[in-house]
C-alpha cells in the first residue's frame, strides 16, 4: 500500500468523523436528537415493529393508522436487500452525526473525481455539510431526504468517471451508489437528481456534437444508463412496490371530478396544484441563501432585551412576559407556510461561486450555473406559475411531489461545487494573474454588491409585512416594533454578509500578492466558511434538540383516555379528536386509529375524510368501527353504535363512479346497506340492479382472530348473505377465503371491503399476500448477480489487457 497516496484520505475522514461528533456531540453522550417527523413515525411504525419483533418477519401493512394501509412508505424491510450492509458501513456513527457525516464523504468524493486538490475537498465536503438547509432538516426528521442527498454527490462521481473514460471505476461506483440512493427511499431527491444528471448530459451532447465525439458519447451513455438501472434493479422490491402503492395514494390520480362542496374538480394525475406549490420560494426570499435572515430567517426566531419587540411588550406586561414572548416571536415575513430555518447556503461560498462563474471554464462551469439556475427558478413555483405549471402538466412525474422549494437541493449541491473549483483554478499556475484579478474583482463586485446595496436600502424596499402578523393584532404597535426588528435582521445580516465576504476577497488578493501561502490562505479560509455557516447552524438545531434516548424510543406516555381504551381487549378503532385525524401518528402508537401521519396516505382514504369525516358523518365512522372517541388527554368516549368488525346488510346499491358512490355515503344507513362501483366489479351478481339479501336474526359474523397480515372471522347464517367487513380494500395483497377456498370480494361504501357469503357455518380469512415482494426480490437477486459478475468480469479483463500492454512495450 502506498500510504503516501492513502494518507491525505484517512486525514480526510478523520476530519469528518471529528466534525460530525462536535457538532452533534450530545450523542457522545447517549443523547438522541427529538425529531417531529420521527415522532410521529415512532406512532405510525409500533404495529409493525411489534409484529416484526414477535414474528420474525414482514407483515407489509398495518391497521393501526388510516384504519389500514400498505406498510411499504411507512417501514418494512425487503428480501435480498444487500446493499443496506453497505450503506451501515458508511452511517457507523450515532445518528444524525452519521448523515452530515455522509454528507462530507460524499461530496468529498465528488471532488476527488473532478480532480480537486484534497485539502480543497475537504474544505469543499464541510462547506457542503455545514450548509443550513442540510442541518435544518434534522431537527423536523427529514432523515430519508437527509440520506437521500448524502449519496447524490457520489452518483454524479460515478457519473462524471465514466465521462472521464474510468469506465470501471466510474460504472461501480455509479451502480453501487445508484443502489444507495433508491435505497434511502426518498424518491423525490432522487428524481430531482435526475435534473442534474440531465443537465450535464445534454452539456456533454452539445460538446459531443462540436467535437464530433458521438461515437465516444453513445458509448458513455450506455455504460451509465446500464449502472443507474442496475442500482435501480438491485432495489426493484422496494421501487415496484412503491409503484403499486403508489396509483392507490395521494400521489395517484383521483376518480373524483367533484369538491367536497360539490363543484366541479380539477382533473389531475397528481398531486392537486396548490398542494404541490403551497411550499413556493419568494422570488425575493432567494437572496437568503446569501443573506441568512433576509426574510426574518425561520418562522419562529428568539429575539433579545435589545430587540423593539422587547422594549415594547416590555412597556404594556412587564420584564418575564416580555422575555417569555421574545424567546418564539413570528419573525419571518415570506409567503411560505413554515420555515425553519433560512436555506442559507453561505455568503463566502456564493461569493466564491460569483468567482467560478468568472474562472472556471468549460462545460463543467455551465453544467453547474445552468442547473442552480434551473432549481431555483422551479423552487420559485407559483410565484413563476408560467413555468411550474408547465412542468407540473406537461414533465413526467413532477406533479407526484409537493413542497417545490425542495428542489432548491440541486443548487446546494452545484453552488458550492463551482465555488471549490473557483479556488482550484485561482490557487493553478495555469491561469495568468491578471485574469485571476479580474474575475475576483467581478466576485467581489457582485457577491459584495448585494450585501451593501441591501444594508443601504433594503429596509426601504419592502413592506416587511407578515402573514401571521394579524396574531399580533391586538398591540398594533407590537408589529410596527417587529417590522423594525425585521429591517434590523435585514441590515445586520448584510452587514455580516458584506464583510466576510470581504474577509474572503481579501485573503485571495493577499494570495494574489504573494503575501500569504496557498496552505494559509485555504486554512483561514476554511475557518471562516465554518464560521460562516455553524453561527447560523447553531441557531436552529443544537444540543437544546437533544434528549434522553428513552424519550426518543418511547416518545409518547399514555393518558388516562388511552389507559381507559386499552382495557377494552377487542377489535376496534379509535378517534382522537382532540387532534388533527390526518396529521397524528401518536394515536396509532397506542390504538387501531383512523386517523394517521403519512404524506402518502391512501386517496379514497383521504378523500372519505374530506368528503365524510370532515362533515361529522357518523354512519362513516361508524362503519369504521369507531367504537372511542378521544375528547379529552382525561376523557374517552364510547360509541355504542359503531357497527363492529363485520356485519350483514339487506342492501347493495350499485353505482356507476366515484363521484356516486361518495355522494351516496352522505345519507346511507351502513348497517342495513352498502354502496359498490358496478363499473369496477362486473359479473359478480347474476342480476344487475339493486341486490337485496333477506334478512336472517339467527345470522352472527364475527372477527375471531386478529393478526396484522391475516384476519379470521366465522359466519353463521341460513340463507345467503352480504358480510361489510370494516377494513380497508386493497385489491393488489389481500386475499378472501371461505373455509380455504379463494373467493372474489369487492369494495364497498368507498374504501372498505364486501363479500357474498353463502348459508351455513364458514370460517373467512383475509389474508395480505401481495405478489410484489417475491416478483421484487427475484429481480433484485438477479441484478445483483448481474452487477457482481460484471465488475468482477470487466475487472480481470482489464488486469489481463493491461499486462498485454506492458508486456507489448516490454518486447
Amino acid at each position: 500500500m502506498n500510504y503516501k497516496k492513502t494518507l491525505p484520505y484517512i486525514i480526510a475522514l478523520g476530519i469528518f468523523i471529528i466534525a460530525s461528533l462536535i457538532y452533534f456531540n450530545p450523542v457522545l453522550s447517549g443523547k438522541q436528537i427529538k425529531q417531529s417527523d420521527i415522532t410521529q413515525f415512532s406512532g405510525m411504525a409500533k404495529e409493525i415493529k411489534d409484529f416484526r419483533a414477535k414474528n420474525h418477519k414482514e407483515p407489509y401493512w398495518t391497521g393501526s393508522a388510516f384504519s389500514g394501509m400498505p406498510a411499504y412508505q411507512i417501514s418494512a424491510y425487503y428480501p435480498n436487500d444487500f446493499i443496506k450492509y453497505i450503506d451501515k458501513a458508511i452511517r457507523f456513527l450515532p445518528r444524525p452525526a452519521d448523515y452530515l457525516f455522509l454528507y462530507f464523504f460524499g461530496f468529498f468524493i465528488l471532488l476527488i473525481a473532478l480532480k480537486v486538490n484534497w485539502k480543497l475537498a475537504i474544505l469543499g465536503a464541510l462547506s457542503f455539510g455545514f450548509s443550513t438547509y442540510l442541518i435544518i432538516i434534522f431537527g423536523a426528521g427529514h432523515n430519508a431526504k437527509a440520506h437521500a442527498i448524502g449519496f447524490i454527490p457520489i452518483v454524479l462521481a460515478g457519473v462524471l468517471w465514466i465521462f472521464q473514460k474510468r469506465y470501471l471505476l466510474g460504472f461501480v461506483t455509479t451502480s453501487v451508489a445508484m443502489a444507495l440512493e433508491i435505497y434511502a427511499n426518498h424518491i423525490q431527491m432522487t428524481y430531482y437528481m435526475g435534473f442534474i444528471l440531465l443537465i450535464l448530459g445534454i452539456i456533454e451532447l452539445i460538446e459531443a456534437i462540436q467535437n464530433k465525439s458521438l461515437p465516444l458519447f453513445a458509448k458513455q451513455a450506455g455504460v451509465i444508463t446500464l449502472a443507474l438501472l442496475l442500482g435501480i434493479s438491485v432495489n426493484a422490491t422496494r421501487l415496484l412496490a412503491t409503484k403499486e402503492y403508489s396509483k392507490y395514494s395521494t400521489r395517484g390520480k383521483s376518480e373524483l371530478t367533484i369538491k367536497p362542496d360539490g363543484s366541479p374538480k380539477e382533473k389531475s394525475s397528481g398531486l392537486d396544484k396548490d398542494y404541490i406549490t403551497e411550499y413556493s420560494y419568494g422570488i425575493a426570499e432567494t437572496f437568503n441563501l446569501m443573506i441568512p435572515r433576509f426574510m426574518g430567517g425561520g418562522t419562529v426566531e428568539k429575539l433579545g432585551k435589545n430587540s423593539n419587540f422587547y422594549k415594547t411588550l416590555e412597556q404594556k406586561v412587564g420584564a418575564k412576559q416580555a422575555k417569555d414572548f421574545s424567546e418564539q416571536v413570528l419573525t419571518y415575513w415570506g409567503k411560505q407556510p413554515i420555515v425553519e430555518a433560512p436555506a442559507y447556503i453561505g455568503a463566502i461560498m456564493l461569493f466564491l461561486f460569483f468567482l467560478g462563474i468568472f474562472l472556471v471554464k468549460g462545460k463543467l462551469k455551465k453544467w453547474l450555473v445552468a442547473a442552480t439556475l434551473f432549481s431555483i427558478i422551479l423552487s420559485w413555483g407559483k410565484n413563476f406559475s408560467g413555468l411550474t405549471n408547465f412542468f407540473i402538466d406537461y414533465i413526467p412525474l413532477y406533479n407526484k411531489f409537493r413542497a417545490v422549494s425542495s428542489i432548491q437541493v440541486i443548487a446546494e449541491i452545484c453552488i458550492p461545487l463551482l465555488g471549490i473549483l473557483a479556488l482550484g483554478n485561482f490557487f493553478s499556475n495555469k491561469i495568468p494573474t491578471e485574469e485571476k484579478e479580474k474575475a475576483l474583482k467581478k466576485a467581489l463586485y457582485i457577491g459584495g454588491g448585494i450585501a451593501l446595496f441591501f444594508m443601504l436600502f433594503g429596509s426601504s424596499l419592502f413592506a416587511f409585512e407578515g402573514i401571521r402578523d394579524s396574531q399580533y393584532a391586538k398591540l398594533p404597535e407590537l408589529i410596527e416594533a417587529l417590522i423594525a426588528d425585521r429591517k434590523s435582521m435585514l441590515f445586520n445580516d448584510s452587514l455580516r454578509s458584506l464583510l466576510l465576504i470581504l474577509l474572503s476577497a481579501s485573503l485571495l488578493w493577499l494570495h494574489l500578492k504573494n503575501k500569504l501561502k496557498q496552505p494559509v490562505v485555504i486554512a483561514l479560509l476554511g475557518l471562516l466558511i465554518l464560521f460562516d455557516l455553524t453561527s447560523v447552524d447553531i441557531k436552529y438545531v443544537n444540543k437544546d434538540d437533544f434528549v434522553t434516548a428513552r424519550k426518543v424510543q418511547k416518545p409518547f406516555i399514555a393518558s388516562e383516555a388511552d389507559k381507559q381504551i386499552l382495557e377494552d381487549k377487542t377489535h376496534y378503532r379509535v378517534g382522537n379528536f382532540t387532534a388533527n385525524l390526518m396529521q397524528d401518528g401518536r394515536t396509532s402508537y397506542f390504538h387501531q386509529s383512523i386517523g394517521g401521519y403519512n404524506a402518502a396516505k391512501m386517496e379514497r382514504y383521504q378523500e372519505l375524510f374530506d368528503y365524510q369525516i370532515a362533515k361529522n358523518n357518523i354512519e362513516v365512522l361508524n362503519m369504521l368501527n369507531t367504537k372511542y372517541f378521544i375528547v379529552g388527554a382525561d376523557q374517552a368516549q364510547v360509541n355504542p353504535d359503531a357497527n363492529g368488525n363485520a356485519w350483514f346488510v339487506q342492501k347493495l346499491k350499485p353505482v356507476t363512479n366515484a363521484n356516486q358512490e361518495i355522494k351516496a355515503l352522505d345519507s346511507m344507513q351502513t348497517k342495513a346497506e352498502a354502496v359498490y362501483d358496478a363499473s369496477k366489479f362486473t359479473n359478480l351478481f347474476k342480476t344487475g340492479g339493486i341486490q337485496t339479501f333477506k334478512k336472517d336474526t339467527t345470522a352472527t359474523i364475527q372477527l375471531t382472530k386478529y393478526n396484522v397480515n391475516q384476519l379470521t372471522y366465522q359466519s353463521t347464517s341460513a340463507i345467503n348473505q352480504f358480510a361489510v367487513f370494516s377494513e380497508i380494500y386493497y385489491k393488489d395483497g389481500w386475499n378472501a377465503y371461505v373455509d380455504g377456498k379463494l373467493t372474489p370480494h369487492l369494495r364497498v361504501d368507498y374504501v372498505l371491503r364486501g363479500m357474498q357469503v353463502p348459508a351455513g357455518n364458514h370460517t373467512i380469512e383475509f389474508k395480505f399476500e401481495p405478489t410484489v415482494i417475491e416478483k421484487g426480490s427475484l429481480i433484485s437477486l438477479i441484478a445483483y448477480a448481474f452487477l457482481v459478475l460484471a465488475s468482477v468480469g470487466w475487472f480481470f479483463v482489464k488486469k489481463k489487457n493491461n499486462v498485454r500492454h506492458i508486456t507489448s512495450k516490454t518486447i
